[in-house]
């Protein structure tokens, strides 16, 4: 490749640079041949082959060779072409990323601004500013002169020089010199006037990037005055228009982006340009998403027909999605009590329309309407009992309409008999969340029409005790025990007195959006969260710890992914990156995922009445014989309470186990599978899990010691063990965390199969008590 390159062919010349330049850091002893012809090259009397070889010789990036660059950077910069002294300017900056101490000592930075004030061209200019920038940025950390010199970039000569110069520049840099401008700090009004005088013809450039740095830029300078920021946003609406109706979809979403945030801050200033927001047949889904949310922040009392007359027209659109977005657009506004009476009655048309995601999406928004104007619920009530709950397929849909059906049971004739159906088919019903519902709706009908709920009741309560998820179990126990405490009680409880509700949260605080107003013109604004969100490593997943844990790392591998202690190489068939499926001795659903039965805490269970376990387990008792669920034998009145059974004796662990991964992995092998079951975590717990390594150290302090783990957010794996005190009998345990449902699937095997239950039940004990210490 050196012979190679011994040639006046400029081609072949850059094929050369360009394989040597890949190879370089893979063969750095080789790579010191090249230095020869590389330095020679840029000597060159052709300045083409001059920039080629010193953006070569910078992009070696290997320390070693780092003497090399020195001389011809310095060169570079007086080189008398353009080209070459552009491409020394980007190459002091990887100079400094290979060797900080080199770039500094050659005085590098100090060559680069003095030449940025100096050179007469544009490219040069913006190229030395971007590398000053880098360079003093990740310097000031460090050392506080070179915070000295960033301040000095923003300094009124340097910024006003700049712009002075900004129509020669490069879209890009013209980019890099509004974004320097944006944290420039004007002394006085004028200098403000100044510069928006200077920048005023940008906001008519082609550039969707080049207008909407020049926004920023009016922004943040007017932001201290309160009419003339009023101005801008009446200034910079034509340009933000014209952006979103040319180019691609696209460059359309990042603008309507950037616009969705001015929009929110200063929805009236909008308002009479609502048809511009209308969605296009056209369009992607994503960029009318983004035009309804619009559509929404705008809407008022003088524009509030129109809209929602728009908005009518996309819930029969063939995108469901759009459908969706459409129908939740117009509760939206409702809730905002601009025309309620007319949107009312399009939202109750809604349910006319015999789609199933249609009537859903009604009946969540007329389920909001109530709760914020419970004036309309004769209307409401009306239509809404002629809809059958057979009819309705999804949760969120069936969930309002039984809401309804338990808050308004007093208006509705058949609310107890549709109720008791519901209660009839529970088993067959899927959703957590409906059955939630169902257990709350049974209670307040009870109290309203207790004659005809009765039995309901009594059901809805024995089906609640038996069910395996654990948030319905507990509920219905709660309500089991609060009737059997006081009904007059329990109505308050469970039915008190209501207002209206006034506002409906937000779901990003002021703090937030004033963030990303800060960080106008960029990603911060398409994400719609502050930056920190997406580029912190401790919001992104990765993590990094070894002080106490023998060098362990939790990284961004997949969730079945798992790093051991030692970092050995595993193979395919590790214990530690995969579970076999011939241990498992648990059920597999019909979806492929496993199945256990509900394992209530041990609290719970020891303190259970005769008559509660009745209703878990009716074919173990003469109390269930009673088929008809009468009022004293659901309260449990007459049933003496049977003292709880004593609690299992306390299993105690070695404080200080010792077993190393490929002990672990051979144990893990051999031993058969005691316990596989789902566990909850505290939502605090579920929290602290944005740090793994404070769950380890929380099941360390219980002696239960972790020997690996991995994953990402949500889903993290823990391997843990621990040993029991006074004996060689080791107990291993795979963990595996969901955080989005504040779930845990345990695997646990033991070599003490006597003692094997009460670890499961300590390590779950542990496990529960995370996040609350």
């Amino acid at each position: 490749m050196v012979l190679c390159s011994a040639t006046s062919d400029v081609v072949l010349k850059k094929m050369c640079y360009l394989y040597v330049g890949v190879h370089a850091r893979a063969h750095p002893d080789l790579a010191l041949l090249t230095i020869n012809f590389l330095q020679r090259d840029c000597r060159d009397q052709d300045p083409t082959i001059r920039g080629l070889a010193l953006r070569s010789l910078c992009s070696l990036r290997v320390p070693n060779l780092v003497e090399y660059l020195v001389t011809p950077l310095t060169t570079g910069l007086k080189d008398p072409s353009a080209y070459v002294r552009m491409v020394a300017a980007v190459g002091a900056a990887k100079l400094y990323h290979i060797s900080a101490t080199t770039c500094l000592d050659a005085d590098l930075p100090a060559a680069l601004k003095a030449l940025m004030l100096s050179d007469p061209d544009a490219q040069v200019v913006a190229n030395c500013l971007h590398s000053l920038l880098e360079i003093w940025t990740l310097e000031a950390a460090n050392s506080e002169a070179a915070g000295r010199e960033i301040e000095t970039l923003y300094s009124k000569p340097v910024v006003f020089y700049l712009l002075n110069k900004i129509k020669e520049f490069s879209e890009w840099a013209q980019c890099h010199v509004l974004e320097l401008a944006s944290k420039f700090i004007p002394s006085d009004n004028n200098e403000i006037f100044d510069i928006m005088n200077l920048l005023e013809d940008r906001l008519q450039h082609a550039n969707g990037a080049v207008v909407l740095a020049t926004i920023k830029v009016f922004l943040h300078l007017t932001m201290s005055m309160t009419d003339v920021h009023q101005q801008v946003y009446e200034r910079i609406k034509a340009p933000l228009l014209t952006l979103v109706g040319a180019g691609s979809p696209e460059q359309s979403y990042s603008v309507l982006c950037h616009l969705h945030l001015l929009v929110m801050r200063a929805p009236m200033l909008f308002s009479s340009d609502y048809k511009s927001f209308y969605c296009q047949f056209s369009d992607p889904s994503y960029v009318k998403k983004l035009k309804l949310e619009m559509l929404t922040a705008i809407a008022n009392e003088s524009n509030t027909y129109e809209i929602v007359t728009e908005l009518c027209e996309y819930a029969g659109n063939v995108d469901v999605p759009i459908a969706r977005e459409s129908i939740r657009a117009v509760g939206k506004i409702a809730l905002q009590q601009y025309d309620v009476n007319a949107i009312v009655d399009r939202l109750l048309q809604f349910l006319e329309m015999d789609k199933d995601y249609v009537t859903a999406e009604t009946l969540v928004l007329v389920k909001d309407l109530l709760r914020k104007y419970p004036q309309w619920s004769h209307d409401c009530i009306a239509v809404v009992g002629n809809i059958s709950s057979q009819n309705i397929q999804e949760p969120k849909g069936k969930a309002a309409l039984i809401w309804m059906l338990g808050e308004y049971s007093q208006d509705m004739h058949d609310a107890p008999y549709v109720l008791e159906n519901l209660v009839d088919n529970w088993d067959e019903e899927q959703s957590p969340e409906v059955r939630l519902h169902l257990l709350t709706a049974v209670m307040k009908c009870f109290f309203k029409r207790p004659p005809e709920t009765q039995k309901a009741l009594g059901a809805t309560l024995a089906a609640g005790l038996a069910d395996t998820h654990q948030d319905v179990h507990d509920r219905a126990l709660f309500y089991y025990r609060l009737l059997q405490y006081d009904p007059a009680v329990a109505e308050r409880v469970v039915n008190p007195p209501k207002q209206a509700v006034s506002v409906f949260a937000d779901t990003q605080s002021s703090e937030i959006k004033d963030r990303i107003f800060d960080e106008f013109n960029s990603l911060s604004v398409v994400y719609q969260k502050p930056s920190y969100m997406f580029t912190d490593k401790e919001h992104r997943g990765t993590f990094e710890y070894s002080e106490d844990l023998a060098n362990l790392t939790v990284g961004a591998e997949a969730p079945e992914t798992v790093i051991s202690a030692q970092r050995y190489q595993e193979s395919d068939n590790d214990l530690l990156l995969s579970t076999s499926d011939k241990e498992d001795s648990g059920i597999r659903s019909s979806n492929g995922s496993y199945t256990s039965t509900y394992n209530a805490p041990s609290d719970l269970l020891s303190s259970q009445t005769p008559a509660e376990t009745a209703l878990i387990n009716p074919s173990s008792s003469t109390y269930s014989t009673q088929t008809n669920f009468s009022l004293d034998d659901l309260l449990g009145l007459g049933v003496p309470d049977a003292p709880a059974p004593p609690p299992p004796p306390a299993l105690a662990l070695n404080s200080k186990p010792v077993l190393d991964p490929a002990t672990f992995q051979k144990k893990w092998g051999q031993l058969a599978l005691s316990f596989s079951q789902e566990c909850s975590l505290s939502p605090q717990g579920a929290a602290s899990l944005m740090n793994p390594q404070s769950l380890i150290r929380h099941m360390q302090s219980n002696y239960i010691q972790c020997i690996a783990s991995g994953g990402q957010p949500p889903n993290y794996k823990f391997y843990f063990y621990g040993q029991k005190a006074g004996a060689a009998a080791f107990y291993l345990v795979e963990c595996i965390v969901n955080t989005a449902s504040a779930k845990a699937q345990l695997k646990i095997k033991a070599e003490d199969g006597t003692t094997a239950e009460a670890f499961s039940t300590l390590f779950q004990s542990v496990l529960s008590q995370f996040g609350h210490s």
